[in-house]
């Protein structure tokens, strides 16, 4: 009981540091700080700006690790490595009630962007209206002179302008957005274009995004540019060089085999037929959709059952796994014919698949990040050994590293290259000038 408090009162004097460093060097930076929130699509927002602003000017872009303790180390620690850089991106994650509201008061953002309110985190949040009172705290934190950049065609967020002194622009869909997105067309292989109209004309761009509903991220990171003051055509440009990010509808495609779409970030009830309907638009010889987790729906039968019958009329096959396989409501003469496969694991998934697979078919791997559903495609290009069902790790295989090592080697191996670069550094501090 005694080590348990003294670790809460060290813990607790590391926060205070950290954060009293973190302040420190917020207030003597001179960058552009630049909050982005949202249900969806914050990351890649994050991305994509950062990949757009790198080509105007120096930038340090904070996403996926979305915590106030990553928003301090970026401030006091990573910043400082990195020198002086003309802006700053952060992706702001909600993870319950009041958890953004100290973050945003860290960063002091001069932009902030807002990108949808969906009921993520139901646990937490219960209503529509927690979740948009919680991704308000962003705005609500900008510095004078700031500005809010806000989707038109969500009313939540197109909420967030009233009652403020900061000046706000908009983007999406609707008439009266400030950057309107029009002419949106995808269908896999067909990559993403779009044409955002705004005060000076109409900019038209080019991306490598598989599917339509990329559009929204690439208006709100666009929107932004354009605001700060990036020209058009270097914004042109940097969108058709861009890299997507692993695991949110990343394409690979296998030589001689099959091609990947691996959406195995999240998974919420929202967006679900976002990822089938890429998958209807798509052009294939043969389609298959592998489903996992439903995020915050573990439970919900009708919802596995409405995703399968929803699948089954896209693909060819539709493969269930995880803990959630048997809710499908496939019939039995799906089951029979081959139509709906039910396995437990990925390493299940990834066999089947093996032994299955046709040249040039197209494979959906949708799940939430807890499977690590990537592993499938992973597995053509790299030996994967590390097949435990469910690991705990949040980050994907790719950031982690050790899908080629056993999970039971994990800790292991992670002291012995610890170790190793220890002893790396030792020789190089004591062989001197060669």
């Amino acid at each position: 009981m005694r080590n348990a408090r003294l670790r809460r009162v060290d813990e607790g004097l590391r926060q205070y540091v950290r954060g009293y460093k973190a302040r420190r060097a917020r207030s003597k930076s001179k960058a552009i700080f630049i909050g982005v929130t949202g249900s969806s699509g914050k990351s890649t927002v994050t991305a994509l700006l950062g990949h757009i602003l790198a080509g105007h000017g120096s930038v340090y872009p904070q996403l996926l690790a979305n915590t106030i303790k990553s928003l301090a180390a970026t401030l006091y620690k990573r910043m400082k490595k990195n020198g002086e850089v003309d802006y700053v991106i952060f992706e702001a994650g909600a993870s319950g009630v009041g958890s953004i509201k100290p973050m945003a008061e860290l960063l002091l953002p001069h932009v902030a962007v807002v990108t949808m309110v969906r009921l993520e985190h139901f646990g937490a949040f219960k209503t529509l209206e927690n979740v948009a009172r919680e991704k308000r705290a962003l705005v609500d934190a900008l510095q004078p002179g700031g500005f809010a950049v806000l989707n038109a065609d969500d009313p939540h967020v197109l909420g967030m302008a009233a009652g403020t002194r900061h000046r706000s622009v908009t983007f999406g869909l609707s008439e009266r957005a400030d950057y309107r997105a029009s002419d949106i067309r995808a269908a896999y292989p067909d990559r993403l274009r779009l044409s955002i109209h705004w005060r000076d004309g109409v900019l038209e761009l080019a991306t490598p995004f598989p599917a339509e509903h990329f559009w929204l991220p690439t208006a709100a990171a666009v929107a932004t540019a354009l605001e700060l003051g990036v020209p058009a055509e270097t914004i042109a440009a940097r969108v058709a060089t861009f890299q997507p990010l692993a695991n949110r509808c990343e394409v690979l495609v296998i030589d001689g085999g099959p091609q990947f779409l691996v959406d195995t970030a999240k998974a919420p009830w929202h967006s679900l037929n976002l990822a089938l309907d890429m998958m209807a638009k798509a052009t294939a010889a043969r389609k298959r959709i592998v489903l996992g987790q439903i995020s915050d729906y573990a439970g919900s039968t009708r919802k596995y059952h409405y995703a399968y019958k929803t699948a089954r009329e896209i693909a060819d096959q539709v493969i269930y796994t995880g803990d959630n396989a048997h809710r499908s409501g496939a019939g039995q003469a799906d089951r029979d014919s081959g139509r709906f496969v039910e396995l437990r694991t990925p390493q299940e998934v990834s066999d089947h698949i093996k032994r299955t697979a046709v040249a040039g078919e197209l494979i959906l791997l949708k799940s939430s990040a807890n499977l690590h559903l990537e592993r499938v495609a992973l597995a053509w290009t790299h030996d994967v050994k590390c097949w435990v069902p469910v690991c705990g790790k949040r980050e994907g295989c790719g950031t982690c590293g050790l899908y080629e090592v056993p999970f039971e080697l994990h800790r292991d191996y992670v002291r012995q290259r610890r170790r190793a670069r220890r002893w790396r550094r030792l020789r190089r501090m004591f062989s001197g000038p060669r």
